[in-house]
Order: C-alpha cells, then sequence, then structure tokens
C-alpha cells in the first residue's frame, strides 16, 4: 500500500479560504488505522448478523467478536479522536469556525466510545 506523504499547506487560489491544514505528526496508529479497522468492522458485522438471525447476546459467537472488535474499535477510534483534536487546534488561528466545528466531532467522537463501552459490558454481562 503506497504511503500518502505529508502535504504542506498551500496558498489560496485566487483568494479562497485555504482548505486544509498539514498535520505535524503522525498519531499512534495512523500506520494500522486502516487495517485494525477492517477487523473491528468484520467482527461488528458478525456478531450483527449473528443477532439479527436470532442469536442471544450472551451466544459464544457474539462475545467472541465483542472481545476482539471493541478493544480494537476503542483504539481506533481514540486515535481517530486525536487526529480530530489536533486538527481543531491547528485551524483555531486559522478559521475559527472551522476549529470549533473539528471539537464538536470530538464531542461526538467521546460519546460514541463511552457507548461502546456500555454496550461492550452489556453483551459481556449477558
Amino acid at each position: 500500500m503506497p504511503v500518502l506523504d505529508r502535504q504542506k499547506a498551500r496558498p489560496s487560489i485566487h483568494h479562497m479560504p485555504i482548505r486544509s491544514v498539514p498535520e505535524t505528526r503522525p498519531t499512534p496508529l495512523q500506520a494500522q488505522y486502516i487495517n485494525l479497522s477492517v477487523v473491528a468492522l468484520i467482527c461488528g458485522a458478525i456478531a450483527i448478523t449473528a443477532l439479527e438471525m436470532g442469536a442471544p447476546p450472551s451466544s459464544l459467537l457474539v462475545k467472541l467478536c465483542v472481545i476482539v472488535g471493541a478493544p480494537i474499535l476503542a483504539a481506533t477510534t481514540l486515535d481517530a479522536t486525536l487526529r480530530i483534536w489536533r486538527a481543531a487546534w491547528a485551524w483555531m488561528p486559522i478559521d475559527r469556525a472551522k476549529g470549533t466545528f473539528r471539537l464538536a466531532w470530538v464531542v461526538a467522537t467521546t460519546t460514541l466510545l463511552a457507548l461502546l463501552v456500555v454496550a461492550t459490558g452489556a453483551i459481556l454481562r449477558a
């Protein structure tokens, strides 16, 4: 898989607003992010399919998928949240509205991470 180099901020064309802010450093899981996300996606798809087909939350298949997929999903979500957090503060001096919008995404991902922890606990206790 090709590695994408970090791009420098380019001056705006025709006095248009800046469209991107360069990343200054990678997040801890950036190199493995997609591969880990695929594993979490497959585990989630299998668990949801099993539940839709009538398997109880206490079934071994569902619990195994949650045990494997939930920590990976949590780690990738934390990594993404860190990237969004950094982007928010990179945008603040340039465009406060874009920075604030990204901070709202940090709140959303943090909330979803909390829901993941609650759902994981519920499945593992079943």
